[in-house]
């Protein structure tokens, strides 16, 4: 019983630890950070889901526009395991790597386009429910249209996981955010996954944040949503978030 309490968390983990790609929300969008500019995170995550509760915390990401259209991405969390019943633990979770490119910019009658491949680095542990175990792969295709103060984004891709016991699945979500002044920006999305274990089931999430900005390059991002459909899952995330560059 407890080596499947320690399989589900690992699992959850995998899920919902790297599921983070576009702060505050699962759904991403295809604009990369500026060139030479930064972003960093300090921020936080929650799963509470069938069998744990996953947490990531203090954890922080890294951002950079390396040349124009391409985004540098790094990802190292700190990791919680709480399994409904046994022992919790505590260390460091699986880092995570990519690239976001842009390919299509946007203009007043088309979208911008992108792509945001990600590898997960197995740098938790796994018999401890703090990782996945092996490298894993997140291929996603993401789409933004804006006008006025409103946003729109989302898309999809596909997750390769060959861990044991877990597989590989879909993905997808959208949102809609609008910039209610300076300050606040509010949004929502559904975001959707299939089974990412074996004998496990997919899930749609409805997801409700956004992001109060104390300066231009300061930022609170926050988070929260629930299942509405499949396996139970409650998500929530919270951060801190600065941005700098050349003007």
């Amino acid at each position: 019983m407890r080596s499947k309490v320690v399989l589900v968390a690992v699992l959850l983990l995998a899920a919902f630890g790297r599921a983070w790609a576009g702060p505050p929300f699962l759904t991403d969008d295809p604009e990369p950070v500026p060139y030479r500019h930064w972003e960093f995170y300090l921020f936080g995550t929650m799963d509470d889901g069938p069998g744990a509760a996953v947490y990531q915390g203090p954890a922080v990401e890294v951002n950079y526009g390396a040349v124009p259209g391409l985004q540098l991405h790094l990802v190292v969390p700190m990791a919680w395991s709480v399994p409904a019943q046994g022992p919790s633990a505590t260390g460091l979770g699986d880092a995570e790597v990519g690239l976001k490119f842009r390919f299509l910019s946007e203009t007043r009658d088309r979208p911008e386009m992108g792509i945001f491949p990600m590898a997960e680095v197995p740098t938790g542990s796994a018999a401890k429910g703090l990782g996945n175990g092996q490298v894993w792969y997140k291929l996603p295709l993401w789409i933004q249209k804006s006008w006025g103060p409103w946003t729109t984004y989302g898309g999809g891709g596909y997750v390769i996981n060959r861990a044991p016991a877990q597989r590989s699945y879909p993905f997808a979500g959208w949102l809609l955010q609008r910039d209610l002044s300076e300050k606040w920006t509010l949004g929502g999305e559904l975001f959707g996954q299939g089974a990412q274990s074996v004998g496990g089931s997919g899930f749609t999430l409805a997801n409700l944040g956004g992001a109060y900005n104390f300066t231009r390059g300061f930022s609170l991002l926050f988070s929260l949503g629930r299942t509405i459909r499949g396996e139970r899952h409650t998500v929530a995330y919270l951060a801190l978030y600065w941005t700098w560059g050349p003007h």
